[in-house]
Parts: C-alpha cells; structure tokens; sequence
C-alpha cells in the first residue's frame, strides 16, 4: 500500500489456502482498500508457487503482472523503476529488481545469505545485463507483461524453479528482461539451517528439473538462451564440480599422495581457488555497503562451511529429483517457514494506521 506508483494498482494477494490469521487480515485490508483484493485459490494439482501465480494471472486486469512474495517489503520505488525500465528499455517483456536481506543481523546463517544474494542478484545480475543484455527473473521484485507471460503460456506448474524456467521461455521469444538494482524489497529469510536446507534443496530441485529441459527443447540451445544456459549448469553444476576439485586438490597436496607434472604445489592451486571466491564475494560486499571487518571474516568461513554444503545439496536434490522420476510422482513444494514477528495491538490502533495511509 506505501508503493509509490503513480498509475492504476490491482493488488491480488493469492491466499494458497493458508491455515493461520492471513485470509482475516487480508479482508480487513480489503475493507478499507478498492485495490486490494483477497483472491482464494481453488485446490489443484500439483501444488505450488507456479500454479497459484497462473490463478493470478487469469484474474488480474492490468498490463502488467508484478510479483512480491509473502516475506517482502518493497521500498516504495521499487515497482516504479522496474516499469519504467520495462517500456524504457526496447525488447523488454518484464524487469528484474534486486532482493535484499531484511535479517540479515540475526546470525551467521542469514549473513552468509545476504551475502550469497550479494553476489548472485547484484554482483552477477548487473554484470550479465550490462555486459549481455541478459537478466534473469528473481520470483520476487520481478515484472512481466501479461502478453508475453500468455504468449509463453504463463507459469511451468512443474517448474519448482519457476521463475529461472519462465526467464529461459520469455528469452526464447526474444524477450529481454532489464536488471534494476536500485528496485529493492527487503526479504525475510531462513534463520534455521533445516529450512535453509529445505528451500534450498526445492531450488537445486528445480533447477535440475530445468536442466534436462535445455537439453529436450533446441531453441532453448540457440543465441541469448544459451547464455542462460550456461548460466544454469555453472551456478548448479560446475560450481559444485570445481569446488570438488579444489577439495580434492587440497587433500591431495596436504598428504602428498598424487605426484603432478605441475611445476607448482597443488596446495598452491587450491590456495588460488580460495582466493578467487574470497575476492568475488568481497567485490560484492563493497558495492551492496555490506564490508565490514567481521563480514570479511564471514566470507573467508563461506567457502569452508556455506559452500561446501552445495555440494551435499546437489547429491540430495538429485537422488530426490531421480526418485520422483522413477515413480512418476508431482513435484512437491515445500513452503519456506519463517519465523513469526507478531506486533500487539488493538483493532482501534489498527483501523487508525488504515485510515491514516488511505488519506496519505
């Protein structure tokens, strides 16, 4: 509702049959707001993000088609820039912003996130759109036109990776998707390692499922796609295999069991690839304002904790992937549990902020 955006806003929030206070507080919203809509999504199969944004999509009436997840807070440009970058921008189908960590002080785990996100969503996406003219959809903070999403035929509803599956189908098309850094929402994420691992697995699941999909569909093999093609097998393949080289280097060289042809140590090779990922995350943490001395030291510690666990990820994301396969069941999406921040106050308190934003 604090969105600063100065044409027509529908705002659907999509009720995927929620079982807490979410479908009451939605209606209160409803009462006192034209554009908020609380839209209660009909039971189907198979369950998910990508099914509840097609039920959207086929009651939303405007031209344009943003997403905002449940945990976001948008800052009150961000949907503004993003469509000013889609009819600003020739070719653009849609407009990709940037995903910031609202916890990111709670503990090391959502530092190392914040970071991650760093380097993935700022650091990589800028550097692609700039360099390649390619961007890719976050499934948050993110625009399409409602044209080219039923042009593609809108969401994959097996896709768990549904936003990296619709950005290959709009590339495909010849769509180009602008990054905007400076379009922000601030997300809440996971403070417990076992939802870290449970999210993350449903992404690596997704992302492999949209693997073996590039290699079924050829024009997803042709010009920009190929582009994010590569993208996927390196962020989710060979980043995994060359971290396992490096660990097998180091092992290697520490007890001296393998002799090489090399003329420098192995250690030394090891220490390089070290090296190489600690100056890609602080080359990160300075442009996203995040250096401070104990983030350097938290990207030092990401390499030998946070990412050697993608490596245990992909084994079990792809035995789980292999599994479903063999016995032809839906993908399953597991919702990311957040934990409550519950603010008391009374219904009077409440219908008073209603009134005060509605007149402002």
């Amino acid at each position: 509702m604090k969105l600063d955006y100065p044409g027509d806003l529908e705002i659907l929030v999509l009720n995927d049959s929620s079982t807490d206070a979410t479908g009451e507080i939605i209606q209160e919203y409803a009462r006192f707001y034209r554009r908020v809509q609380h839209v209660r999504v009909p039971e189907g199969y198979p369950k998910g993000k990508a099914r509840v944004l097609n039920h959207g999509l086929s009651v939303a009436s405007g031209e344009l088609i943003a997403v905002y997840d449940a945990d976001n807070q948008p800052e009150p440009n961000a949907l503004r820039l993003l469509a000013d970058a889609c009819f600003g921008t020739e070719g653009a189908v849609g407009a990709v912003g940037y995903v910031k960590t609202i916890n990111e002080q709670k503990n090391w785990l959502t530092r190392m996130i914040a970071i991650e996100f760093s380097v993935f969503q700022l650091l990589m996406q800028s550097g692609r759109w700039t360099s390649m003219r390619l961007g890719s959809l976050t499934g948050t903070n993110m625009l399409v036109t409602k044209e080219a999403l039923k042009r593609v035929g809108g969401w994959d509803v097996y896709a768990l990776a549904e936003d990296a599956d619709l950005t290959l189908k709009l590339t495909a098309i010849g769509g180009l998707l602008p990054v905007v850094p400076e379009s922000r929402t601030w997300e809440q994420e996971p403070e417990k390692f076992s939802v870290w691992f449970r999210q993350r697995t449903r992404w690596m699941q997704g992302n492999l499922y949209l693997i073996a999909k590039i290699f079924r569909v050829k024009n997803w093999r042709r010009g920009r796609v190929l582009g994010h093609s590569i993208q996927q097998l390196s962020v989710y393949i060979m980043f995994v295999f060359f971290l396992l080289v490096s660990d097998v280097w180091f092992v290697l060289g520490e007890f001296g069991l393998v002799h090489t042809t090399f003329s420098v140590p192995l250690l030394l090779l090891w220490f390089e690839s070290l090296l190489f990922y600690i100056v890609q995350l602080l080359s990160a943490e300075t442009i996203d304002g995040l250096i401070s001395v104990r983030n350097i030291g938290m990207a030092v510690l990401m390499y030998f904790t946070y990412a050697q666990l993608w490596v245990i990820l992909l084994m079990w994301a792809w035995w789980k992937q292999l599994r479903m396969r063999h016995s032809k069941a839906m993908p399953v999406w597991d919702k990311t549990r957040i934990e409550p921040h519950i603010v008391k106050t009374d219904g009077m308190a409440f219908k008073k902020e209603m009134i005060d934003l509605q007149f402002r």
